[in-house]
């Protein structure tokens, strides 16, 4: 009976397409102020990137380039790839004044906090990364190599590898997030995530064996904070989900 006429409704689309497309615009040109400003740098960035590579060679050896363009290349890719990591907070708030007036008064209690807790997670997962893992890493494989080898890492594929672990661990310290996002939506309990705690420990450590070394240490540095972080998410879903919680555990009661 309250449906829109179907000329009112095409034009409630295009006027949600034209919103949008106003708001990727206004992400893409937040993207590319920030690399133009990075830009007359990006080689002092690189610079700083290969540090802690640098800091393990031994003695005499250095990065080089293999392809022709890649003195040029490589600190491009970096300073683009920064220009998105910096612009992230402006590009999400972007996609929430797109999608905040379809949401409820508590979905957007709970979207907010999410949203910039989202950011300065994957934020502090690069930051360990690049502090913590990096100098383990690149010490361990300096030192496995065979002797009479040069260790002379080329500057693409170290920028390559990289780029691998940060949204590695990115992407791990975001499990806080997924973990609250799934009991707010119901489709797992608290409890039961807590019950499956054993098999997060088990992946968390082979995960850590994917992605890192084989050692102990850096395996290990990747497990701890996976599992912490899993354990944070569990208490925060409990905190700021609880009628979720008390639904199903009331639903486990009954069964």
């Amino acid at each position: 009976m309250n449906e829109l006429p179907e000329s009112d409704r095409e034009q409630t689309f295009l006027e949600h397409l034209v919103e949008l497309r106003s708001r990727l615009i206004k992400a893409c040109f937040a993207v590319l102020l920030v690399l133009i400003c990075l830009l007359p740098f990006s080689r002092k960035l690189y610079n700083y990137l290969a540090s802690p590579m640098l800091a393990k060679l031994p003695e005499g050896s250095s990065m080089i380039a293999i392809d022709v363009a890649s003195p040029f290349l490589a600190p491009f890719k970096l300073s683009l790839l920064l220009s998105v990591i910096i612009a992230i907070p402006f590009v999400l708030y972007q996609l929430w004044a797109f999608v905040a007036p379809a949401l409820f008064r508590h979905e957007k209690r709970l979207a907010r906090p999410l949203l910039f807790s989202s950011v300065l997670l994957f934020y502090l997962g690069c930051a360990f990364a690049y502090f913590v893992v990096f100098p383990l890493v690149f010490g361990f494989m300096t030192r496995v190599a065979p002797e009479g080898v040069a260790v002379m890492t080329d500057i693409s594929r170290y920028l390559d590898f990289v780029i691998t672990l940060f949204l590695a661990f990115g992407i791990t310290f975001e499990v806080p997030i997924a973990t609250i996002i799934l009991v707010a939506t119901g489709l797992v309990s608290t409890q039961k995530l807590a019950n499956a705690r054993p098999y997060i420990i088990v992946g968390a450590f082979a995960l850590g064996m994917l992605l890192t070394p084989p050692d102990v240490i850096s395996q290990t540095l990747l497990a701890i904070p996976m599992w912490l972080l899993y354990e944070i998410g569990i208490l925060f879903a409990r905190i700021l989900v609880p009628e979720k919680e008390a639904g199903g555990e009331t639903d486990q009661a009954t069964n």
